[in-house]
């Protein structure tokens, strides 16, 4: 990817980008930030036709669909309005300082018989959710995950947007506004994200604590691979690598009942020390 005046442009071999207009933009900024959200819509077509509404006074300078296909609705020059009352490091109304990217993804889930349901109804499979804690709160819920098109999508138009504009770093909405919004949640592998954007300051080992009990330590990146065995809060693993929201890690200590020290944890399980 590559920005020409201020839009994103596909390279061979690239996805294409849309671009739909949205009418909810105001003057020029000098952005220092790159934001992710969730949209907690239906679709990525429904955040779309909202964010085109004059009415919403809402919108973003990137939608990216789960099937990885990239909108782009705001030029990143100008402010779009995705942050609200926000502010971050001495910075008050983030609008004004940073671009938005906007998930599509459901986002915070309640489970309802064996189901879990989105605030507007939609119903989805267990397979499709993360039940984790977020950070700025005390109790589990349901997270809707995040897909691999749509992870490395926003891989590639944020690493042309941070080159771009060197921004001086990547944020969620959570982080700008955390007694108000819950996005992009746990679902969304923050700290691989960065590390894939920002590079490794050093070749040091990258160590993190379960900061949970009960975790499964498995023998892939989701829940359908076997349980190995379960983690108490405390244990300290290492990093080895990534796949989307998910750690393959290396135990530091032996654990009663494992016998391989080698598996896979959600990211959102785990913090970096």
């Amino acid at each position: 990817m590559k920005i020409v005046n201020n839009k994103l442009v596909s390279e061979v071999g690239e996805p294409a980008v849309a671009f739909v207009n949205s009418p909810n933009q105001s003057g020029t900024i000098t952005p220092k930030y790159l934001v992710i959200h969730y949209t907690a819509g239906r679709s990525a077509a429904s955040s779309i036709d909202w964010f085109k509404n004059p009415t919403a006074k809402a919108s973003a300078h990137l939608v990216i669909g789960l099937d990885g296909k990239i909108n782009q609705m705001v030029p990143f020059n100008k402010t779009a309005f995705h942050a609200g009352k926000s502010q971050w490091a001495g910075l008050v109304g983030m609008n004004s300082h940073s671009i938005g990217i906007e998930l599509d993804n459901p986002g915070k889930l309640r489970k309802v018989g064996n189901k879990w349901v989105a605030w507007f109804g939609g119903e989805y499979p267990d397979s499709k959710v993360l039940v984790a804690t977020h950070k700025h709160q005390n109790t589990p819920a349901g997270w809707h995950a995040y897909t691999k098109e749509q992870i490395d999508a926003c891989i590639l138009v944020s690493h042309a947007i941070m080159q771009q504009y060197n921004l001086l770093d990547i944020l969620g909405h959570e982080d700008i506004s955390p007694l108000r919004k819950e996005d992009p949640g746990p679902a969304f592998p923050m700290e691989s994200f960065k590390s894939v954007l920002k590079g490794r300051e050093d070749d040091t080992r990258e160590l993190y604590k379960l900061n949970t009990a009960g975790v499964n330590f498995r023998s892939g990146p989701g829940t359908e691979f076997a349980v190995l065995g379960k983690l108490k809060a405390g244990i300290k693993v290492e990093f080895i690598k990534s796949n989307m929201s998910w750690y393959n890690v290396l135990l530091t200590e032996k654990v009663t009942g494992i016998v391989e020290p080698e598996g896979w944890i959600h990211s959102s399980l785990l913090k970096k020390l």
